[in-house]
C-alpha cells in the first residue's frame, strides 16, 4: 500500500543557506576591506534564523505511519488527525486507510469502519479495505469481542461492484473468504504457498485476522507470527507497510517480546 501523492501537500523546506549569503564578488575593494566586508557576512548570517520546517500532511502521515511500526498507536492515530486537519476541505480524509488500522486496534471499531467506508468510495476495487472493514463490524456486533462462528460475515459488510475484481490475484480468495463467499481456509493458505513471496505473506496477514475476528485465537496467533517472519516481511517487503502491521499486531496481542 502506498499513500496518494495528489493528495499530500510537498514539503516546504524554506530558502537553503545560500539565499542568505552576499555576493563573493568584491568589485576594486583593499584586502582591509575586504576582511571588514567578510566580518559583516559572518555576522550577519549567524543573526539571521532559518525558517522553520513546516509539518505538512505529508510529513505527519510520515510520522503518523513510523509510530505505527514502533508499536505507538495512539501517537500514530493523532499525526494521521492532525495530517486530516490540515488538508483543505477534507480531500485526505478517503485515503488515510492507515488511520483505520489504527482505529482496528484501539478497538475503535465504528471509526475504523466508517474510515474503510470513506477509502471504498474512492477506490471501490482495493479488496483490503473492504476486508478490514468486515472486521470492524464483525467486532462492533459483539462489543468489541472477537466473533462467534454463526454470526460471521457481518450482514451489513462491503462488495466489490459487479464484475470487478481486485487486481491482485490472492485478494480474490481473501475476499471470498472474509465476505463468506465460499473460499475456504484451507484454499488461501494453499493459494499463498502456490503464490508468491508477497502472496505468501498476504495470505499467512489475512489469515491471521481472519482467524482473530473468529475466535481462533490459537490459529490466529500461527498465522501471523508467519506472516511476520516470512520471506517477504522480512526481506523485499520490509518497507510494506502491512509488514510493519504484521509485526505490531504480534506485539499488541502479546505474542512477541
Amino acid at each position: 500500500k502506498i499513500i496518494q501523492p495528489i493528495y499530500l501537500l510537498c514539503l516546504c523546506v524554506g530558502r537553503t543557506a545560500s539565499a542568505f549569503l552576499p555576493s563573493l564578488h568584491h568589485h576594486g575593494s583593499s584586502s582591509s576591506a575586504a576582511v571588514n566586508h567578510q566580518r559583516s557576512r559572518s555576522t550577519s548570517i549567524h543573526a539571521t534564523p532559518f525558517p522553520e520546517i513546516i509539518e505538512t500532511p505529508r510529513i505527519l502521515v510520515q510520522k503518523g505511519m513510523q509510530s505505527f511500526c514502533n508499536n505507538d498507536v495512539p501517537s500514530s492515530l493523532a499525526y494521521f488527525d492532525k495530517a486530516d486537519a490540515a488538508t483543505p476541505n477534507g480531500s485526505l480524509k478517503p485515503f488515510l486507510w492507515q488511520r483505520g488500522i489504527s482505529y482496528y486496534y484501539l478497538d475503535q471499531f465504528q471509526a475504523g469502519s466508517d474510515q474503510f467506508r470513506l477509502d471504498v468510495s474512492v477506490n471501490p476495487l482495493d479488496v483490503e479495505e473492504i476486508v478490514w472493514d468486515i472486521a470492524c463490524l464483525a467486532r462492533m456486533e459483539n462489543n468489541g469481542r472477537v466473533a462467534a462462528s454463526a454470526e460471521f460475515p457481518p450482514e451489513k459488510r462491503m462488495a466489490l461492484p459487479n464484475g470487478k475484481k481486485d487486481r491482485r490475484r490472492i485478494m480474490g480468495t481473501v475476499y471470498s473468504l472474509f465476505r463468506g463467499d465460499g473460499a475456504t481456509e484451507y484454499e488461501l493458505r494453499k493459494a499463498g504457498h502456490e503464490g508468491n513471496i508477497s502472496d505468501e505473506f498476504y495470505s499467512l496477514f489475512y489469515l491471521g485476522l481472519y482467524c482473530e475476528i473468529r475466535d481462533e485465537t490459537t490459529k490466529a496467533e500461527s498465522y501471523m507470527k508467519a506472516a511476520a517472519s516470512s520471506t517477504y516481511a522480512s526481506g523485499n517487503g520490509a518497507g510494506d507497510y502491512m509488514s510493519s502491521c504484521a509485526k505490531v499486531h504480534c506485539k499488541l496481542r502479546g505474542w512477541v517480546a
